[in-house]
């Protein structure tokens, strides 16, 4: 089985290598599975291209903006069975997903998304970004009737044939509300689970905006919602 790491970047070089080196590698090689690292990367100014190589990712150099954009593109050069994702920044238990991908499998399921507040890390959110993510969460469970408790978070385990349940990968929003877009999809067309998770300190500069990525989200599920 071949397991494909998707991780978006623009100006991750603080972050980029370790992200990568939390993926315990080992336990990919004795359950027998072949890892490819996708990088697609925004035209970074620094060095995170240089070190996603040197690490043995695969770049792809995406100039098109948005956090959507960067995932259109990269899961449709994603050649794995199984398909992780998570960002660049060193916050995500990359040394979990091995573990991850074994309780999807387990449990056969198509789609995991991650709740960071099982193991939220001291200083790894903002008050502001808590409350937000939880304004958020409760929006869209009460619009789409989908228990999830983050409702943001950005680690997915999913298999890929379950991308073709879905809608198509260019219906889907390229900003930030790519995110909430995959999430409800994927909960109301094919067997999924939200699992407990972590969220570490980042590493490198955070590129949120709190309060306009905030609004631009809910005004999608209100958008998303009237369109269903």
């Amino acid at each position: 089985m071949k397991v494909s790491v998707v991780i978006p970047t623009l100006n991750e070089e603080e972050g980029i290598g370790k992200t990568i080196d939390m993926i315990k590698v080992e336990e990919f090689k004795r359950r027998g599975w072949d890892l490819e690292i996708i990088v697609v990367d925004g035209e970074s100014k620094d060095r995170t291209r240089e070190i996603a190589r040197s690490k043995g990712a695969k770049v792809i150099i995406e100039p098109r903006k948005g956090y959507g954009r960067a995932y259109k593109t990269g899961l449709k050069e994603a050649k794995g069975e199984i398909i992780v994702t998570g960002d660049a920044d060193a916050t995500y238990p990359f040394d979990k997903i091995h573990e991850y991908i074994d309780y999807l499998l387990k449990n056969d399921l198509d789609f995991i998304t991650t709740n960071r507040f099982a193991g939220l890390k001291k200083g790894a959110m903002s008050v502001k970004h808590v409350f937000g993510n939880l304004i958020l969460s409760l929006t869209l469970r009460l619009l789409f009737m989908i228990k999830l408790r983050d409702s943001q978070s950005g680690m997915w385990i999913f298999r890929r044939d379950s991308l073709k349940k879905i809608q198509p990968l260019e219906k889907f929003d390229d900003g930030m509300p790519f995110s909430e877009e995959i999430k409800i999809e994927m909960f109301r067309k094919v067997r999924a689970e939200e699992i407990p998770s972590a969220l570490y300190i980042r590493k490198g500069k955070a590129k949120l905006q709190s309060f306009s990525d905030g609004w631009k989200n809910f005004k999608f599920l209100i958008k998303k919602r009237l369109s269903c």
